[in-house]
């Protein structure tokens, strides 16, 4: 069983015991939260809106920033140059379960 959850603006196929990297939630470290859930696929039974209400709870495991990301621009010739450089803020979370 499987399913698809939103999160962070992007979506994620998850299954039981998957750990995600993910945009930061607004939790602490340990807490459990629950993932906006858009599909469940279980076997060959496929719901799509999720009118069975499954629910897919996650538990965050480490909040942390991501590799540095460099912007960097340039035009020739203009002497300009600008180096600017972005972390994200990620959160990783472990999935508990699946529609239980």
């Amino acid at each position: 069983m499987y399913a698809i959850v939103k999160t962070g603006g992007k979506q994620y196929k998850v299954a039981a015991g998957d750990l995600l990297n993910v945009e930061k939630l607004e939790a602490e470290v340990g807490e459990k939260v629950e993932l906006e859930t858009l599909c469940v696929v279980d076997g060959d039974n496929m719901d799509a809106k999720n009118e069975a209400g499954v629910k897919v709870v996650a538990e965050i495991v480490e909040q942390f920033k991501g590799p540095k990301q460099l912007v960097f621009k340039f035009k020739k010739r203009k002497n300009y140059k600008r180096l600017r450089g972005h972390r994200q803020n990620l959160t990783r979370i472990q999935i508990v379960s699946v529609g239980e």
